[in-house]
């Protein structure tokens, strides 16, 4: 049985999964270089789409238009870093990334050995990554099909919609979670249709 099917069995997430065609989602792809969209997740924090973009592009121009190994970045003076728009608390966070990578060197077979909370636990050892970006990464840089995202605000506006939930904090979450089980094992596709959702108003 497919997502899409095993998403149907849910009477309420019937209603997103029959009125937004798959191929409307941002269906995530295998990142080359999960450094990268680290680094990426970093910029795009707290900035619109459009001007993450302009800044990343500066970022990547910076090293002749491809992404640095860990040493060049870590070699970049911070005020150059900050020359391209970042603030000085992400040069920091894209700094320690690349100490990060540099010390650990993961491999793909490294990485696909951890599970996703394993994963988690690791990745979120770098300052300035928590496990809402742990998270992001998972879906969208390494493709895990069931990983489930609590703490994103968009799918706590969508899901307190969608299913008329009244908690908060721990217990909206907790709430939350136990809903998303009927989910299993493709709670990252329903995040993208949850997502999708909330983009288009909430009108189905």
């Amino acid at each position: 049985m497919n997502g899409v099917e095993i998403l149907r069995k849910d009477a309420r997430m019937r209603r997103l999964v029959d009125h937004i065609p798959l191929d409307s989602l941002q269906l995530p792809g295998q990142q080359s270089d999960l450094r990268e969209y680290l680094v990426g997740s970093i910029v795009s924090q707290q900035l619109s789409v459009h001007v993450a973009r302009i800044i990343h592009r500066r970022f990547l121009d910076l090293y002749g238009g491809s992404f640095p190994e860990n040493g060049r970045i870590l070699e970049t003076d911070d005020a150059e870093l900050r020359g391209i728009g970042l603030s000085t608390r992400k040069v920091q966070y894209i700094k320690a990334s690349a100490a990060f990578f540099e010390e650990e060197s993961p491999t793909s077979t490294s990485l696909a050995a951890m599970d996703d909370e394993a994963f988690c636990a690791w990745l979120t050892r770098i300052p300035g990554v928590g496990r809402w970006t742990a998270e992001m990464v998972l879906i969208f840089g390494m493709c895990r099909p069931d990983v489930f995202s609590p703490g994103d605000y968009g799918i706590q506006i969508a899901m307190k919609n969608l299913y008329r939930l009244d908690e908060s904090g721990a217990a909206l979450r907790a709430k939350m979670e136990r809903i998303a089980m009927r989910w299993k094992p493709h709670r990252s596709l329903a995040c993208l249709y949850l997502w999708a959702w909330k983009d288009q108003g909430q009108k189905k």
